[in-house]
């Protein structure tokens, strides 16, 4: 287990970030953009070789400086955000500004580090990947907007310019699609693990290739942890005798959807997912239920099989 001498916190927002290092009091803001973060690397070039930075997840706007952490081999740990919570309930204080929330996750880097795990970039462009993929999303979220207001009257002249745009979208998705698929197919471990996840039912093309940049620590967790990173891990509520109902809880954003997709499609394949899912169903377990035990099987076993890749 390494041994760190310094766990820098990092809160992230869309503008700015702050930073906190532990056993100080002072919190420094820099913007988050290109210049700004270069600006953080270079106030604290000293303390960051040997230190421990934490970071969670903020809707994509981590990604930039996370790359750039892990592109200077910085040691980093993208915290789960409900453990994050959990653990600053835990201390008592109910108050939360952003100098506060840097300075609990440099806290939670020094009670942790011994358990926490080393984001890794997936591939070298990963930087370039998580960009194309994030964009593609985009592209998809506006392209199910125009085609739901597609179905809605309209007059004639605005039907075909929201046509047009469609097609427009639809054009701009193929060539990112391309570009994701030639970005992939220049990585040899990328290849190899994308066509691992094709071998299991319900996971596609676009599929794949979505779980291998948004999700990189596939392959490195345990079950447990992969499941509940994901959201698709039921959560126990019981006390004494009494046994309450198991929800999922929230996950990575953008991977659900994913593995629900994958999940419909398994259930309609002629393979072992469908009988495992259609079990489910004949124990009485209602099909959204069952959906979401799929998704975690899916999710279970893929991570199994790019465990055996990572580790050889």
């Amino acid at each position: 287990m390494k041994s760190y001498k310094g766990f820098i916190g990092i809160d992230i927002g869309k503008f700015n970030f702050f930073v906190a290092t532990y056993g100080r009091k002072s919190v420094r803001e820099y913007e988050n953009t290109p210049s700004g973060i270069d600006q953080f690397m270079n106030d604290f070039r000293k303390e960051l070789p040997e230190a421990l930075c934490v970071l969670e997840p903020t809707g994509g706007y981590e990604l930039k400086l996370l790359i750039a952490l892990c592109e200077r081999h910085y040691t980093v740990h993208r915290a789960h955000t409900r453990y994050v919570k959990d653990f600053i309930r835990s201390l008592g204080n109910g108050a939360k500004t952003d100098n506060l929330d840097a300075c609990h996750l440099s806290l939670y880097g020094y009670e942790r580090s011994e358990t926490l795990s080393k984001f890794s970039l997936p591939s070298a462009g990963a930087s370039k990947l998580y960009e194309l993929v994030q964009r593609r999303r985009d592209l998809k979220q506006m392209l199910v907007a125009e085609k739901n207001r597609f179905q809605s009257p309209r007059t004639e002249s605005i039907r075909d310019r929201i046509k047009a745009h469609i097609g427009f979208l639809e054009d701009e998705m193929a060539i990112i699609t391309t570009n994701i698929e030639e970005l992939i197919s220049e990585d040899e471990l990328l290849k190899k693990k994308r066509k691992i996840l094709q071998g299991i039912k319900g996971i596609g093309k676009i599929i794949s290739f979505e779980l291998l940049i948004s999700l990189p620590e596939l392959g490195q967790l345990s079950r447990r942890e992969i499941a509940s990173l994901v959201g698709v891990a039921p959560i126990s509520k019981d006390s004494g005798k009494r046994k309450g109902y198991r929800r999922t809880g929230y996950g990575r954003e953008g991977i659900k959807p994913l593995l629900y997709m994958a999940a419909m499609a398994a259930r309609n394949s002629k393979s072992d997912l469908r009988v495992y899912y259609e079990n489910l169903i004949s124990r009485g377990k209602c099909k959204m239920v069952a959906l979401t035990a799929l998704m975690r099987k899916i999710i279970v076993i893929a991570n199994a099989r790019l465990k055996e890749v990572v580790t050889t």
